[in-house]
């Protein structure tokens, strides 16, 4: 099965964070053991904010045995239908779009998403399985 991976998950694990370190090593290992994890061009960018270079991003994808895989045109779509939903229920934040494009590839792929950010992502794509600390 393949699991696609939320940055904040990555976050964790570059950055050692003492709360959730274990949880997201744990999780991804587990994925791993059961396909593939993989993350997209939006999870790339945004983990690339933490780091040096692109060099140093592709050591973190195969130090974790996460691939990179592209964004399924129909998840494109979802995203920015979902981001219009989002808009008319008088959603405020424009940063929200990062985790629409992350939803909607899971869901329009139909993989599960690890995050430890489920609130919206329950929210705008109540089919998508999730993998959570709060389940």
């Amino acid at each position: 099965m393949t699991v696609l991976v939320d940055t904040n998950v990555l976050l964790d694990i570059v950055s050692s964070d003492p709360i959730w370190l274990e949880w997201s090593i744990t999780r991804v290992r587990e994925a791993l053991g059961s396909g593939a994890v993989v993350i997209d061009s939006v999870i790339y960018a945004e983990l690339s904010v933490g780091l040096d270079s692109v060099e140093a991003v592709d050591a973190v994808l195969s130090e974790t045995g996460v691939t990179m895989v592209e964004t399924p045109r129909f998840a494109l779509f979802l995203a920015g239908k979902t981001f219009h939903e989002y808009k008319k229920r008088g959603g405020p934040r424009t940063g929200v779009l990062p985790d629409l494009f992350i939803g909607a590839h899971a869901s329009a792929a139909r993989i599960p998403l690890i995050t430890r950010d489920a609130r919206r992502y329950r929210s705008y794509f109540p089919d998508l399985k999730l993998i959570t600390p709060h389940q």
